[in-house]
């Protein structure tokens, strides 16, 4: 059973993290995308624990996903980050995308920040843009509640009208402010990979109401909102995605621009953090 496998995870973290009870394990938990990865590296006082030292825990082999759960300090919060995550173009299932989302609810954090890598699809964007997500387009052709619900996860039929918490966007918005730092707003749009988009696709997504389109996130936006976690979600406009600009899309290119706004990213994560 899913939540049997779920509670082995959470406790071999409590273990090797020093973790206190489940009701106060951290006060918030970070995913960090392709290329933000070392932002974890902020963490002071902290435990990095390898992802395949876990039990049950699936492990990325993309590049740009370490693959650790590093649980330390950022600006007075405990703070669980996970570098890294695995996607369904993977050849992993909805049920191992969602897996690392649902050990942090069942550790008791409350709150989780989800970030990405993510392909401007809306012309005024351009490649090192931080964009608040406001809400999301599930094109994956799957959601990980599908199948029997168990009800010590969430309810079988969870609403999905504010998924990323209006509360949370207004807290980022005032540490972006304060840092000096400009933030966008849009709808992101996950697609299944690893192909990008055609230009054709692009113009269809642009037409539909997305702003920003990546190949993760959602699941784990909608596996938090069931067990009833605040979500915020933040994507890394790393490129201009396909027919946008009149050059070749590259895994490398995403990495690079990652890295480049690495600082920003962190800061704004650190300001946000010590408003919660």
């Amino acid at each position: 059973m899913i939540v049997e496998r779920v509670e082995e995870a959470a406790e071999a973290i409590r273990r090797r993290s020093g973790g206190r009870g489940a009701d106060r394990f951290a006060d918030v938990a970070i995913v960090l995308g392709s290329g933000l990865g070392e932002c974890a590296s902020a963490l002071t006082d902290a435990a990095s624990i390898p992802y395949d030292e876990l039990p049950h825990w699936p492990v990325s082999r993309v590049v740009g996903h370490p693959g650790r759960l590093v649980v330390g300090t950022l600006a007075g919060r405990r703070v669980a980050a996970l570098a890294g995550r695995v996607h369904l173009y993977e050849g992993h299932d909805a049920a191992s995308v969602v897996f690392a989302t649902r050990v942090m609810g069942r550790l008791g954090i409350a709150r989780i920040v989800l970030t990405n890598a993510a392909g401007g699809v809306n012309t005024r964007f351009a490649a090192g843009a931080l964009m608040l997500i406001d809400d999301h387009l599930n094109l994956l052709g799957q959601n990980p509640l599908a199948g029997e619900n168990d009800e010590r996860l969430g309810p079988r039929f969870p609403d999905m009208t504010e998924v990323y918490s209006a509360r949370l966007r207004r807290l980022a918005g005032a540490a972006a402010a304060a840092r000096g730092i400009d933030l966008v707003h849009g709808v992101y749009a996950a697609c299944p990979g690893p192909s990008y988009e055609t230009p054709a696709e692009i113009r269809y997504l642009r037409t539909i109401g997305a702003d920003a389109v990546g190949m993760s996130t959602v699941p784990e936006a909608i596996a938090a909102r069931h067990m009833g976690l605040e979500v915020l979600g933040i994507s890394c406009i790393t490129n201009m995605a396909a027919g946008v600009l009149p050059q070749p899309l590259r895994h490398e290119d995403v990495l690079e621009t990652a890295r480049r706004v690495r600082g920003t990213f962190a800061s704004l994560l650190e300001g946000i953090i010590e408003r919660l």
